[in-house]
């Protein structure tokens, strides 16, 4: 099943670093986030990519045309310019890379990608991580048969939790897990007839697109309980590289899938 990552956007919550780099390329334990989102997938042995690149897109694609030589091992003669690779990279990726416009839209990048798909395909944003099980997720949109499924997750309180009584704190919770509602946590599965509800570039995805969907009875919530992490500011950025120098990488623990 292919698998579209959005990552054409401006990233300007996160300005810091994306004025010299896109947003996914932004580095945590230093990889890309970009790089921890298809690890996640290939894990569990999907494999098969359209990256929807934009802003900045050329730093992707240099990337990912170099990420071979930079992640094996070789052998080179320079007079001959002859190389031999002794060891190759590790992961296995079919990518492609589609450059979708400076200023499309979420719902306009997916609608440029429309001649590359034809079938069920999943999609996700290039700037969130997640212990989802795909294999669920899957099985989840193929039992309910209908166009669209969203993955809700309850995010991390932004503050700590108190809860006080005459005054005296009765307990109290660092960044508890959000009690109070789901919301968009991105890993999407797509039937194909998303197309028909998507205009230009435009096009919003999460406005008249999956609001259109809901009227119509076509959009169905896969809830996820577990790790769900966006990387909106430095302060999220800061956030999982702490996880990762404690060895706390949830999104790549196969154990959770």
């Amino acid at each position: 099943m292919k698998t579209v990552i959005l990552c054409g956007g401006l990233g300007t919550r996160l300005s810091e670093e994306t004025y010299i780099r896109p947003k996914p390329m932004v580095e945590i334990g230093g990889k890309p986030i970009l790089w921890h989102i298809l690890k996640t997938y290939e894990m569990q042995g999907i494999n098969e990519f359209i990256l929807a690149l934009g802003y900045k897109g050329d730093f992707i694609k240099d990337y990912f045309a170099s990420y071979s030589i930079r992640n094996s091992d070789f052998n080179i003669n320079t007079l001959s310019n002859k190389l031999e690779v002794q060891t190759k990279s590790k992961e296995d990726w079919n990518i492609s890379l589609i450059d979708t416009g400076l200023k499309t839209l979420t719902g306009g990048r997916l609608l440029r990608l429309k001649d590359l798909i034809n079938e069920t395909f999943m999609l996700t944003y290039g700037d969130g991580l997640c212990d989802i099980n795909l294999k669920n997720l899957i099985a989840f949109h193929k039992s309910h048969k209908k166009i669209a499924t969203i993955t809700s997750v309850r995010p991390s309180a932004r503050f700590g939790d108190l809860k006080i009584q005459d005054g005296k704190v009765i307990s109290f919770k660092e960044k508890p897990q959000s009690e109070e509602g789901w919301i968009n946590g991105g890993y999407f599965i797509f039937e194909p007839d998303i197309f028909k509800y998507l205009e230009d570039d435009q096009t919003i995805l999460e406005k008249n697109p999956l609001e259109n969907l809901a009227k119509d009875g076509e959009l169905m919530a896969y809830k996820h309980n577990g790790f769900w992490q966006c990387m909106d500011t430095i302060r999220d950025r800061d956030f999982l590289n702490q996880l990762i120098m404690n060895k706390n990488t949830p999104w790549l623990n196969k154990e959770n899938v």
